[in-house]
Parts: C-alpha cells; sequence; structure tokens
C-alpha cells in the first residue's frame, strides 16, 4: 500500500467489480510501440530523490505526459502528447532547500501555436507527483495519474477504450509497473466531463487485477479483457503502450 500510495494518485470508484473477468479476444499481441522504451529511463541516483522521471497519462482529450527533472543533469523539460500532438515544455526553477513541496515550477510551451503552461510539484523524495494545474488551449478539465519511474521499474502508460452493455463507451487510460505489479487508471465516459481517478489494483502475471477479479491481459504493448460489474453489465476494456 505505501507503494502504490507514492506511485499512483487516485481518488473514487470507477466500477464495483463482481462476478468473473476474462482477458479479451480483441487485444494486439502484434502491436509494439516503436517509440517506447524497454528499460527504465530514470536514473540510479535519482531513485530516492524528487529528481527523476515522472510518467502519467491525461483525459481531456486523451495523451500522456512525461517529467524530466535534473534526471541526467540540469534539464527540466517535460514532454505532452494530446490527441497525437507534441509538446515539449521546459522550466527554469530550481529546488530550493526546506521548501514545501520540494520541487514545484511551471513548465511552459506551446501546443498547436497557443501557450501551454502545466504546474508540477513533487515531495523531497519523489513521493506526491502531481499536475497542480494545467492550461492547454481546447483541451479545458485535464486530469493526470502520475508515477516516478526510477531506475529498477520501468513505468508504461497505456491508451485505450471502455465500453459495456448498458450502454456506454469512453476513455480508459493506465499507467502501470510491472515490476512492482501495480497500476492506477483515468476513465471518462464520452460526452461526460467528469473522471473516474481512482481504478487501482494489482498485476499477476500478465493480468489486471482489480479487488480479485481480472479485467484485462497485456500482451506484450497491447491489453484487453473483459469483467462483469456490479450491475451485471459486462465491460469491456482494450487498449494499446504509448509512452
Amino acid at each position: 500500500m505505501k507503494k502504490l500510495a507514492m506511485l499512483f494518485v487516485a481518488a473514487a470508484t470507477l466500477f464495483l467489480y463482481t462476478g468473473c473477468g476474462k482477458s479479451g479476444s480483441n487485444k494486439d499481441p502484434d502491436y509494439t510501440c516503436t517509440t517506447c522504451t524497454t528499460t527504465p529511463e530514470a536514473k540510479v541516483a535519482n531513485d530516492a530523490s524528487f529528481k527523476g522521471v515522472y510518467k502519467g497519462v491525461l483525459i481531456g482529450s486523451t495523451g500522456t505526459i512525461k517529467f524530466d527533472v535534473n534526471n541526467a543533469g540540469t534539464t527540466l523539460t517535460a514532454t505532452l502528447v494530446i490527441d497525437g500532438v507534441i509538446s515539449t515544455l521546459t522550466a527554469t526553477v530550481i529546488a530550493q532547500s526546506g521548501q514545501t513541496p520540494t520541487y514545484v515550477s511551471d513548465f511552459t510551451g506551446t501546443l498547436n501555436g497557443q501557450p501551454v503552461t502545466i504546474k508540477f510539484s513533487v515531495g523531497s523524495g519523489g513521493q506526491n507527483p502531481v499536475v497542480v494545474s494545467a492550461t492547454v488551449p481546447g483541451h479545458t478539465g485535464i486530469t493526470f495519474v502520475l508515477a516516478k519511474e526510477t531506475s529498477t521499474a520501468l513505468i508504461e502508460a497505456f491508451e485505450g477504450t471502455y465500453e459495456t452493455t448498458k450502454p456506454e463507451s469512453g476513455t480508459f487510460n493506465i499507467i502501470l509497473s510491472r515490476k512492482l505489479a501495480l497500476w492506477g487508471a483515468l476513465a471518462r465516459k464520452n460526452g461526460s466531463t467528469e473522471v473516474d481517478n481512482d481504478a487501482n489494483g494489482t498485476i499477476s502475471g500478465d493480468n489486471l487485477v482489480r479487488e480479485g477479479i481480472t479485467i484485462a491481459t497485456i500482451a506484450g504493448d497491447a491489453l484487453a479483457g473483459e469483467f462483469t460489474d456490479g450491475n451485471n453489465k459486462k465491460v469491456t476494456l482494450k487498449g494499446k503502450r504509448t509512452l
């Protein structure tokens, strides 16, 4: 629970899980994320520090973000990918001794020619990494979930969708660490502005498990699955790794 609290920032219930779950037939084991690293980028010297690499997913629309906070020198950058458009943001703030949180700064840049500002903060040991606020033209109400990568625990980000027999459909984006056997996610119903941000659980083998139920199975850089929720609706998930 301590590792989970440090790695995955979350808050209310996404689904009530009952019955059984199974891996889905719609996963794509042949998909490979050609831009994704297969080993941690974080340096060992930063494992217990605010310095290092932080990765996450976002909803509003959909995408990923990666912060480099002095991981291998003086670099202070963030790479934001939203709806497939890439924006490189920079910061100039240096951590101050005794400051709480230890590091907090605006990362600024442009997206489609318009100014972007994302305020990021993190504690002295890399705990509680959060996006405090985000101003991204054309994308209001963005929600993030972040995790600190370490030299031994790669963080992966998957962007995906869900469908239910309600019927209902929406976005379901996941970050996970196979090494730590933990995952966390964000979900939003199509047409809604409300984001559910408390979907999290463990990884058993290749299975994403929530309260004892397998909700999806990872196959390479893809995942998919089906389960029944507390209202006897079948929920189908699928996604692909993008970071």
